[in-house]
């Protein structure tokens, strides 16, 4: 369900919007939120809901690894986007779940009408890192709306 009124996305997203993600901020478009849903330093998985307001995304990214890792969305709130390079954008409605292997190319955010949140889980590995890369283009991500 799309919601653009943050008080009725805020009646769904049951995990909470949490902070302002400021430490990422520079890899995404727009405003995304962070509240961990378990304390790094306590489990080998990093697990977060996400939150992104109406038109944010993040950047381009690859999650590299030697062994394991990828990354796992859990879609619980609004609507958004996940496109692996190559391939057609995928829509994300609440229950939806992506994931995203290793060495692949991708990027996610929210729809342009709509308040989006995911749980993240960023999927244990060896030497796992994440390389971030451009912006999606303003231009390419306008023509998502005729899509959905």
């Amino acid at each position: 369900m799309k919601y653009m009124d943050k008080k009725q996305f805020d009646k769904t997203n049951m995990f909470g919007t949490g902070v302002p993600n400021e430490m990422y901020a520079e890899y995404f478009i727009g405003d995304s939120f962070l509240n961990l849903a378990i304390n790094p330093e306590g489990s080998p998985a990093f697990v977060a809901n996400v939150t992104f307001e109406p038109g944010c995304r993040n950047n381009w990214h690859i999650h590299h690894a030697a062994s394991g890792g990828g990354q796992l969305l859990i879609c619980t709130a609004g609507e958004g986007w996940y496109q692996k390079e190559g391939e057609e954008p995928v829509s994300l409605k609440e229950g939806s779940v992506a994931f995203i292997p290793t060495e692949v190319k991708h990027w996610h955010g929210a729809k342009a009408d709509s308040w989006f949140s995911h749980i993240s889980v960023e999927i244990p590995g060896t030497e796992t890192s994440n390389e971030w890369l451009e912006p999606v283009d303003d231009a390419y991500y306008n023509t998502l709306k005729a899509k959905g």
